[in-house]
């Protein structure tokens, strides 16, 4: 293969590579979650939630601490306001971000 032909091969096959790892990623959506799922914050471990982490944090797994209150995981529906978590007021996820409770 002569090198007029190689670069322009290589670079082609990076772009479908790139293109089809892309594809597998999912997409940013504020779409609502399934139907047995509901969002629950303050219940993420650290870089575990799904997404909504805040300022200065681009989505999912970017939660800075455990319990994050701006952070939220997808549960089974009916299971957040008895799931366990550090910094809510109630001591339990929450429907909607709160303000963390001081420690």
């Amino acid at each position: 293969m002569s090198k007029s032909l190689t670069h322009p091969a290589v670079a082609a096959s990076l772009a479908m590579a790139l293109g089809a790892a892309l594809s597998l990623v999912p997409a940013v959506s504020t779409a609502a979650p399934p139907a047995d799922k509901e969002k629950c914050y303050g219940v993420a471990l650290k870089g575990t939630n799904d997404c909504a982490a805040g300022a200065g944090t681009t989505c999912a797994g970017t939660s800075k601490i455990d319990h994050q209150a701006d952070a939220w995981s997808l549960v089974p529906k009916g299971t957040c306001e008895q799931t366990a978590s550090k910094t809510s007021p109630t001591g339990f996820g929450q429907l909607q971000a709160f303000t963390a409770k001081k420690g």
